[in-house]
């Protein structure tokens, strides 16, 4: 293949693909972004409290589950904060971040699915995946509820082991005769009348704004550049070691073939395992009537390359993380609980979609 060519590639596909994404990104990015600085994922507060109740946990562990909605780090810190405290035991720990799973990915709804995967993907396609992604993450967070009810009694968990930062400064003050606690709802109140203020002053609204632009900017500069290197490599690659091309395919060909997905599937899934975007970039223009996959085969391939993606992020990512977070003993449970039931759903998910 000469230079010419390699140019060809780069001018004719890479970068009219790379240009209009990069646009809609933008947008998309833009407005998840300022989703998530006025507060919009804060609204999802609310849904914990009754699955972590149905469960069998205290109140604090829903705080820290919800948390994981703005901060995947901060929520299994909170997590591991009242397992070290004695709050909840091993048992219950594993029960409250299995229940994590879901609140963890709608976060990602409003940082990457929607501002970057379904402007990628087009509508229809991106709402089926995202789709399927969500039904599996709730599917695991309410297994994690279901085993909470089923096995978890007063014995793994023990309120009063909570520390007082997390049971917040009026844990101490004395009930009043609703139940609550009165200094607490005045904080609340008084606290509800700060946003409320903040809301309206316009070098608030302003601030939020700007805080949203400089992270969609943080954003394009993350994802562009290398959607661009990485796109590149793929087509270059393929048209001009088309035998690497092949060798690397050959191993996702067994799995694609058993679930009978197109011959393309194995290429789809192998730049998945490189990069996520890149793969959801590569699949995009072979959806349709000119190209090998319907809406449902492109999905379950996608689903089968995030199965190749999560295993290879679970050695990059998730078992340093984990580790940090619980240690080497516990965060080996914690990976392996999430490894299987992920494949499990992620399976039933698939026969869902090519049944």
């Amino acid at each position: 293949m000469s230079e010419a060519s390699i140019i060809d590639v780069v001018l004719g596909q890479v970068l009219p693909r790379v240009v209009t994404v990069t646009a809609l990104i933008a947008v998309g990015v833009t407005l998840a972004n300022l989703a998530v600085e006025f507060g919009v994922v804060d609204r999802v507060r609310g849904l914990a409290e009754p699955l972590t109740e149905q469960a069998n946990l205290p109140a604090e562990a829903g705080v820290a589950v919800v948390t994981t909605a703005a901060s995947p780090t901060a929520g299994y810190g909170m997590l591991a904060t009242l397992r070290d405290s004695g709050t909840l035991d091993d048992r219950a720990t594993l029960v409250a971040v299995t229940i994590n799973t879901f609140f963890g990915f709608v976060q990602h709804i409003f940082t990457f699915y929607v501002p970057v995967l379904i402007p990628i993907l087009g509508l229809e396609v991106g709402l089926m995946y995202v789709g399927a992604r969500a039904a599996i993450s709730l599917a695991i967070t309410l297994t994690g509820v279901l085993a909470g009810a089923l096995f978890l009694s007063p014995a793994n968990v023990n309120p009063d082991a909570t520390p007082a930062d997390l049971r917040g400064d009026d844990a101490d003050d004395d009930v009043a005769s609703d139940g609550g606690h009165a200094d607490a709802n005045d904080a609340d109140a008084d606290a509800n009348d700060a946003d409320a203020d903040d809301a309206d002053d316009p070098e608030s609204l302003r601030d939020r704004a700007s805080e949203a632009f400089e992270s969609t900017k943080s954003t394009l500069r993350r994802v562009v550049p290398r959607l661009l290197v990485v796109y590149s490599l793929v087509l270059v690659a393929v048209e001009r070691y088309p035998e690497v091309f092949d060798a690397v395919t050959g191993v996702a060909d067994p799995l694609t073939s058993l679930l009978g997905l197109p011959g393309a599937a194995a290429g789809v899934v192998a730049v998945f395992a490189v990069d996520t975007t890149s793969g959801a970039f590569f699949i995009a223009p072979l959806i349709g009537p000119d190209g090998p996959f319907t809406p449902r085969t492109a999905v379950a391939t996608m689903l089968v390359g995030g199965i190749v993606s999560f295993a290879v992020s679970t050695f990059k990512r998730s078992i340093p993380f984990q580790y940090g977070i619980w240690g080497a003993s516990f965060g080996s449970k914690v990976v392996a609980l999430n490894t299987a039931l992920k494949v499990v759903f992620i399976g039933i998910a698939l026969a869902v979609l090519l049944v």
